[in-house]
């Protein structure tokens, strides 16, 4: 009798990683509504050659100046750079600031259909100013107080244009007026009748607003503050800090993200599942958190299971930060992490 070959088997680490590049060929397809504030990112690059007389201060030097777009538009930036397809709503001003958001989305060739312009609000401007890779201090010039009625309608009415192509909503909230309690209910309304899962960056002092979302992305600052706040005492540990939030949101998952420690992901009826860290080296943290939920938005509008989403984006999460601005990366980067971080 003719002996008869078996199949190698494939390690749980292989199948693993096969499924997670499937998900990552499957971005194209993504459509994703990206809600929030829209922000311009300036970065001041120069040297540090002395401490003025003035006070015990380093003077730089400036040599340039870059502008990125920040926030909400970060986000949209990292999903049109991973070949998903974008749909950002968000606030700007009728100013120098607001032109220069819109010229630079749409040399990222990102839909601008959902800009709401406001001629009394100012377009926030975060200025960083970094020295020999460093970053030395950063101003914040913004309005944080809540949208006017007019710019709230023209936003919902967008996210009812737009929701019929999305796959998932992300909503970014950086506590600058566009997410509000109203708003989120809202859009929260038409995504169930549509069955599309919400995914929120949240804002610490705004974690009520969020209840009956999809899943949630505090790293563990805003998740332990949020805690103690919501249950006036403190969490004890990771895990009572995640498993409380998941209970008290009423929401699928909280996917917290633990810097150097990785991630850990809380889903209803499951065990904290912990993801161990991708970053080799940590370079910079501005727009990490960004990152994170638009990967994760884009695997689940593939297909993916949060555990799996959350592995996506942890990867990818290793690799922004060890770029130095506020990044963002390419399929091409990712596939390679993937097939380092997963043997």
């Amino acid at each position: 009798m003719g002996s008869s070959r078996k199949r190698p088997q494939l390690s749980s680490q292989a199948h693993q990683k096969a499924r997670l590049l499937d998900i990552i060929r499957r971005f194209d397809s993504a459509h994703i509504l990206v809600l929030g504030d829209f922000i311009l990112d300036e970065f001041v690059w120069g040297q540090v050659e002395r401490i003025s007389p003035e006070a015990p201060v380093p003077v730089v030097n400036v040599q340039r100046q870059s502008f990125m777009p920040g926030g909400a538009l970060n986000v949209a930036h990292n999903i049109r750079t991973l070949k998903g397809i974008v749909y950002p709503c968000g606030v700007v001003g009728r100013d120098l600031h607001g032109r220069m958001l819109v010229r630079e989305i749409r040399k990222q060739k990102i839909e601008t259909g959902g800009v709401i312009y406001d001629r009394d609000r100012p377009t926030t401007l975060k200025t960083r100013v970094i020295a020999h890779s460093q970053q030395v201090v950063r101003f914040d010039r913004e309005k944080g107080s809540d949208l006017k009625p007019v710019d709230a309608g023209a936003i919902l009415k967008f996210v009812r244009q737009s929701i019929e192509k999305a796959k998932v909503v992300i909503i970014e909230d950086y506590g600058k007026g566009v997410v509000t309690p109203a708003l989120i209910q809202k859009v929260l309304t038409l995504c169930r009748k549509k069955r599309i899962p919400v995914v929120v960056d949240p804002k610490e002092k705004h974690f009520l607003y969020y209840r009956g979302v999809t899943a949630i992305t505090p790293n563990k600052k805003e998740a332990f503050s949020a805690y103690a706040s919501l249950f006036n005492k403190e969490g004890s540990s990771i895990e009572s800090v995640g498993k409380g939030l998941l209970q008290k949101l009423n929401c699928q998952a909280v996917v917290m993200t633990l810097g150097e420690d990785g991630m850990a992901v809380f889903e209803k009826g499951g065990r904290m599942t912990k993801v161990p860290t991708a970053a080799r080296e940590v370079y910079d943290v501005s727009g990490a958190g960004d990152t994170v939920i638009a990967v994760l938005g884009l695997a689940l509008a593939a297909g993916a299971t949060m555990k799996d989403a959350a592995w996506l984006a942890n990867v990818a999460a290793g690799v922004v930060v060890g770029k130095l601005g506020t990044a963002s990366l390419v399929q091409k980067e990712l596939t390679g992490a993937l097939k380092e971080h997963v043997r």
